[in-house]
């Protein structure tokens, strides 16, 4: 039933609670212990959903991501171009390609 827990242990357990708490208290103690296993079980869901959640998007941020082409470099050179290399050589200055 709850482990390894037998029924024999679970009426000496419940023998004393009653002795400590009165049997007033005990009905309303029970109610609080099961309201608060259900708040942690909500909670633990919540938490376990937003994790997947997290994670689902993270993989499709990763599956996306080489489907991309890659960025132009940022570097400081600029790349000379065709228009770039008929003007130098009309000028007669610059380098021959």
């Amino acid at each position: 039933m709850f482990g390894s827990i037998g029924m024999p242990e679970l009426i000496v357990i419940f023998v004393i609670a009653l002795i400590i708490f009165g049997p007033r208290k005990l009905p309303e103690l029970g109610r609080s212990l099961g309201r608060s296993i259900n708040e942690f079980k909500r909670a633990s869901n919540e938490l376990k959903n937003t994790l997947e959640e997290e994670i689902r998007i993270d993989e499709q941020r990763q599956s996306e991501a080489p489907k991309t082409p890659p960025a132009a470099p940022a570097s400081g050179t600029q790349a000379s171009t065709g228009e770039d290399q008929s003007v130098a050589r009309s000028s007669g200055t610059g380098t021959t390609a």
